[in-house]
């Protein structure tokens, strides 16, 4: 499980486009967002920089929240 502080994502559209990539990039992902706190949680097979990476591409930067 991972969780990511998203600062730039704050609403529905940015919250498709993320599950979108991330799912293009795994099908079995598991997103879910706190919108109020900016926050994505994800399961996944893929590591966090290849997750951190795929946000930063689709112009999310995002860093590792605890």
């Amino acid at each position: 499980m991972s969780k990511f502080h998203v600062p730039d994502r704050g609403c529905g559209h940015c919250t498709a486009a993320i599950a979108k990539a991330v799912t293009c990039a795994d099908e079995g992902a598991d997103l879910a967002f706190d919108l109020d706190a900016h926050t994505v949680t994800l399961s996944s097979t893929l590591d966090d920089a290849a997750l951190a990476g795929i946000l930063a591409k689709e112009g999310y930067p995002a860093t590792p929240a605890g």
